[in-house]
């Protein structure tokens, strides 16, 4: 018999009639989805809203014991053990960041009072009160790292009831918080999983007050512009690389390829002041030894996919790369995709070397450890390096900080090599999110 993914209604698990079967890397089916159609997602929404108020203390309580258990807990049968297998086997994600994110929640959920502290504006105080600006958010969950469901534990201590549609591939995080929560003692009105299609997801957005999503380049495209939904979409991570100190090797392969290079916080593109074609060649050298395991392995540090699946992926990176080989290709005489079991294949890091800092493949991210490098002079201006979520810096140049922060298409600039500079619980990742959450109103007494 196949798990059961339920839908949770306000703290209530539910079965439905439309369900889905869902598969793992390997091909073997892992799990019964239980999907809720537009109407009841939208019907739930509604009930969501009657729900009481519960103040900061009690919210803050709340989420660090369910922090606690989500590491440490046995939650609806399932042990943080067979939690991480299932979740790399559905996401083929190595499971060291299913275990990383068992211990990263743990750590936050106690941290997460003074991480909304500092996203209040200093000004609020006498003159401003520094409110949410609705009751429900509606949440579209990703499948690409397990670690992206902290983002609405933020929402909970700011006061949201929270809708969660889950990741296609991935149920299993957001199920097993959803748990943690009530488990602690979260009243059932302010949480709920529901998961479903795009229309489901369409409604939650329509129906909740404001909405998180997590989506590629049409779902930016069609959202944009619309104030009540947060889109946070490809990352297009860069680093620029103004040193020739080959001791930064080893930071710049933890950035690319950490947590099999899934993160939109992974570095997509290298650009350097240097030789760019021996840096490339360096960094093949050292990707192409990373090890292919599968993916429940505790070694396994490359992302594993099904076969046909794969081969699309490695088939997009050559339609991007034209010309430009994949160095990685000369370390690797077996191919860049090795049997890992089943129909499931490792995806073997790729690097390609470009001729400019203006080549379209710059632009181009994948899930798996698949870097461009290429030159950049100052000649070259700024705009080579718009457009990153994070913008890694390993120069001394300070100017260069300077305008890199000045730049609005930069959400993150890491000056230096900051070692898993993205596990900061307070380090914004693409803003603050209460800067959408909240607003500041004017506020006056006698």
């Amino acid at each position: 018999m196949l798990l059961p993914v339920p839908a949770l209604r306000t703290g209530e698990e539910r079965t439905s009639r439309d369900t889905r079967v869902l598969h793992g890397v390997t091909g073997e089916a892992l799990a019964t989805v239980h999907e809720v159609p537009p109407l009841v997602a939208r019907l739930t929404i509604k009930v969501m809203r009657q729900s009481p108020e519960l103040d900061l203390d009690e919210r803050l309580s709340v989420l660090a014991e369910a922090g606690r258990l989500f590491a440490k807990a046995t939650l609806g049968g399932q042990s943080p053990e067979e939690y991480c297998r299932l979740q790399a086997l559905a996401s083929g994600v190595p499971v060291g960041a299913a275990r990383g994110v068992l211990e990263r929640v743990a750590r936050d959920g106690e941290s997460l009072g003074e991480v909304v502290r500092r996203q209040i504006p200093a000004g609020a105080g006498d003159t401003a009160r520094w409110v949410r600006r609705g009751r429900v958010l509606s949440v579209i969950a990703p499948s690409n790292h397990p670690g992206t469901h902290g983002a609405w534990l933020q929402a909970l201590a700011m006061g949201y009831r929270v809708a969660v549609r889950p990741g296609g591939r991935d149920p299993f995080t957001p199920l097993r918080l959803v748990r943690a929560l009530l488990a602690a003692g979260l009243h059932p009105g302010w949480i709920s999983l529901l998961p479903g299609g795009h229309r489901t997801a369409d409604a939650l957005i329509e129906a909740g007050d404001l909405a998180l999503v997590y989506g590629g380049e049409d779902t930016v495209a069609r959202l944009r512009g619309d104030d009540r939904v947060l889109v946070r979409g490809p990352g297009r991570s860069k680093i620029l690389v103004d040193s020739g100190d080959e001791a930064l090797l080893d930071h710049l392969v933890t950035e690319i390829a950490g947590d099999g290079g899934v993160r939109c916080t992974n570095t997509t593109a290298v650009l350097t002041t240097g030789d760019h074609r021996r840096l490339a060649e360096q960094l093949a050298e050292r990707l192409a030894a990373l090890p292919a395991h599968p993916v429940t392995d505790p070694r396994a540090a490359l992302p594993v996919r099904p076969r046909p699946e794969a081969e699309a992926l490695r088939a997009a990176a050559a339609a991007a790369a034209g010309p430009a080989p994949d160095l990685v290709a000369a370390h690797c005489p077996d191919g860049p995709l090795a049997p890992v079991g089943g129909s499931a294949v490792a995806l073997r890091p790729a690097v390609f070397p470009l001729d400019s800092c203006d080549h379209p493949a710059l632009a181009t991210e994948l899930p798996f450890p698949c870097a461009w490098v290429a030159p950049w002079r100052r000649t070259d201006g700024m705009a080579p390096l718009d457009d990153s979520l994070a913008l890694g810096l390993l120069t001394e140049d300070a100017s260069l900080v300077d305008q890199a922060l000045a730049m609005p298409g930069v959400r993150t600039v890491v000056h230096g090599p900051v070692a898993r500079w993205w596990q900061d619980p307070y380090l914004p990742h693409d803003g603050y999110l209460g800067q959408f959450l909240n607003e500041a109103r004017g506020y006056a007494r006698t």
